[in-house]
């Protein structure tokens, strides 16, 4: 029960993975405000979270679009009456964007994906902040994904903000260090979910054969995925990762179950940021300029 006693909201909660993470904070302990815009399967997944949970483990529901301000305000006020405080803030909410080269999408899907991923999570993370900031307190858990790390041909919306998720994440925490509020980034791995479906539909010809067969393959994982990633937010949002803040951490590829043991060291280097790599990175002589 590494959660409980604390409360959390999660956003795009009412399906993939914001669902899968809901049921492992539940599993965990804690009480919880779940969001999204389906607000039918919304209440589906409450009801079945509120079977799973404990006797006096509160889960409340909310429709909310997190692109509407108003929607992510009322959140904001609806968690703070029925909590008394609310510890963890998962930023879930994401849409795959527009499928296609840049001058062949249409451009409002595009910047709608934009909305959603990165200033839906930005602002509700704003939103927050004066609550968490008061209590000196909190765990804000960002889900990024590959386009933060890689160029993603024909899904460049979704590239774009997932790159500016995980470099927001690195700014808010440098913010927000002093109040005690760890914030960060993580990169769940291939899911099971619609959204890898359109990745795979795009194809080895534009992303490269190498990239869709692990994607098949971890697709093929299923639950185990799912598991991995969900346990990374588990530890993120627990005390025991207090301090690790500023990352970009991948629940299949990082070994983050031991991450604690490396506060220090983590705190005082840029190990799992997004940095520029030039030339003498790789091996290169050239590039080297004398001040």
């Amino acid at each position: 029960m590494k959660l409980k006693g604390r409360y959390a909201v999660i956003t795009g909660a009412n399906q993939g993975f914001g669902e899968q993470i809901a049921r492992g904070f539940v599993r965990e302990g804690a009480g919880l405000l779940i969001c999204a815009r389906d607000g039918k399967r919304l209440e589906s997944v409450r009801q079945s979270l509120e079977a799973a949970g404990n006797a006096g483990q509160k889960i409340v529901a909310m429709t909310a679009d997190v692109t509407r301000e108003d929607d992510v305000r009322a959140v904001v006020k609806r968690a703070l009456q029925e909590f008394p405080q609310v510890d963890i803030l998962v930023n879930c909410a994401g849409v795959a964007g527009p499928r296609g080269t840049i001058d062949s999408v249409n451009w409002e899907e595009w910047k709608q994906a934009i909305r959603i991923n990165l200033d839906g999570t930005v602002f509700a993370c704003l939103s927050f902040l004066p609550h968490m900031k008061s209590r000196r307190a909190g765990k804000i858990i960002n889900i990024s994904g590959g386009g933060a790390t890689k160029p993603l041909p024909q899904l460049s919306a979704y590239a774009a903000s997932k790159a500016g998720v995980v470099r927001f994440t690195e700014t808010l925490a440098h913010e927000v260090r002093d109040f005690g509020i760890d914030v960060n980034a993580v990169s769940p791995g291939v899911l099971a979910t619609r959204m890898v479906d359109h990745f795979l539909e795009v194809g080895a010809e534009t992303l490269g054969q190498k990239y869709v067969d692990e994607v098949r393959r971890q697709k093929a994982d299923g639950q185990d995925s799912f598991d991995l990633a969900v346990n990374l937010c588990v530890y993120l949002a627990s005390a025991q990762s207090d301090g690790i803040t500023g990352r970009l951490i991948s629940a299949a590829w990082d070994p983050w179950q031991d991450l604690h043991t490396h506060r220090e060291e983590l705190a005082a280097s840029d190990i799992y940021t997004l940095r520029r790599i030039v030339p003498e990175d790789r091996g290169a002589t050239w590039g080297k300029v004398s001040r």
